[in-house]
């Protein structure tokens, strides 16, 4: 329906027609016959004219019920296409249906009922989330002991030998179930900070302060971990404790000299401790070696003197034997045998019995087997002749 049938025009042409006035006759359609021009552009804006004036500037009546269909289809387009959203790479999508979980979303683009019949949530799976524990870092990126606040109720603990120790570490964890992560836990960083701090008491309960400064930090961090992550499972938060980190561990900070000086002498006593295991290594060894040749030297001798003994009395035995069978002959040849084993070990005088005024004298042997000086010959009388000198060797009986 026009909005001014019969009448002027709304920009006050009074060309019946339309503002641009009556266009000539022509073919159906407003086009020229063949051979002719193209179709007529007042035609046409014309025609554009009279739709919108007929859709759109109706005051009542059919044109205001399309409008409303085309407003109403328009919106319906956008709540349709309001279902349509992206998961990034590093998410996981969770669809709720009236608020509760229906199903899991794959990275990329999907598609669920629009609002309010199912909504999305798209939480960060594979990101690796910090806790600090002990400490608060001024950048979460460097996660070190000393780069921040401290906060000493929760780093101070007591060890098992009842010394009180300043830990700070940090829990290292991820998203592992998205639809738990967002329903089971209300608040799963602060539950997850709770329980690492719980297990870690509990852990540096049981170790004595000694291993928990020096060689069981490995060990710590992995049961705090492995308990942690346990804990989380029970409450099925839906989380993965990666690592567990200590940054800091160290007597507090009152007493850290007193305790710096007990390790020294620990040290000291460790290392003279050392120097005499390796002293005891090295003399008893060889101690034991030579006991070992002593008794071997005297098993030796030992064993030379009974193959000795053995040996002089089977002689003994041979030789009495002998002695039985020829007595006479038996005891001149052992008195030939002992007489010449003494005279060849002493010196022999042979003197002439012929000689006159010749002092006899013994010849004794100094110790040691030297000769002894011969006695100087007594002076003859007058009248007799000079002795001569005793000869060495000669014969005689």
């Amino acid at each position: 329906m026009a909005l001014n049938s019969g009448g002027p025009s709304p920009w006050g042409n009074p060309r019946p027609g339309g503002p641009w006035g009556t266009p000539p006759p022509g073919p159906p359609g407003g086009g020229r016959g063949p051979g002719g021009p193209g179709p007529d552009l007042d035609d046409l804006i014309r025609r554009a004219q009279d739709w919108v004036q007929t859709y759109l500037w109706a005051p009542r009546g059919g044109g205001s019920g399309r409008i409303l269909a085309i407003i109403a289809i328009l919106a319906l387009g956008i709540w349709a296409a309001s279902g349509i959203y992206r998961v990034q790479p590093d998410e996981e999508g969770v669809v709720l249906r009236f608020g509760a979980y229906n199903r899991n979303a794959t990275p990329g683009l999907n598609y669920h009922l629009p609002w309010p019949v199912e909504t999305a949530l798209t939480p960060r799976v594979t990101t690796e989330n910090l806790i600090f524990i002990g400490f608060r870092s001024g950048d979460p990126s460097l996660p070190r002991a000393g780069s921040g606040r401290d906060v000493l109720e929760e780093s101070l603990m007591l060890t098992g030998d009842e010394n009180i120790i300043d830990i700070d570490f940090v829990v290292r964890w991820r998203v592992r179930d998205a639809a738990e992560f967002l329903f089971n836990t209300r608040n799963p960083e602060t539950t997850i900070k709770s329980a690492a701090e719980s297990m870690m008491r509990e852990v540096i309960g049981r170790t004595p302060i000694q291993p928990a400064l020096t060689e069981a930090r490995g060990q710590i961090e992995t049961q705090v971990a492995q308990g942690t992550q346990a804990i989380m499972d029970q409450y099925k938060a839906g989380v993965a404790i990666t690592q567990v980190q200590l940054q800091k561990v160290d007597p507090p900070a009152a007493v850290i000299e007193a305790f710096r000086d007990v390790q020294r002498a620990a040290a000291d006593k460790e290392r003279q401790r050392n120097e005499a295991e390796a002293y005891r290594n090295d003399i008893i060894p060889r101690a034991r070696g030579e006991a070992e040749r002593m008794i071997q030297e005297a098993q030796g001798y030992r064993d030379s003197q009974e193959a000795r003994a053995k040996g002089e009395a089977t002689r003994f035995v041979s030789v009495l034997g002998a002695y039985r069978q020829a007595q006479d002959i038996t005891l001149r040849r052992l008195y030939l045998e002992t007489m010449e084993d003494i005279l060849r070990r002493n010196p022999k005088v042979i003197v002439d019995d012929r000689l006159q005024g010749l002092v006899p004298f013994l010849n004794l042997s100094e110790p040691g087997g030297r000769p002894a000086r011969p006695a100087t010959p007594a002076t003859p009388m007058p009248g007799m002749p000079r002795p001569q000198q005793p000869q060495q060797g000669g014969t005689g009986r």
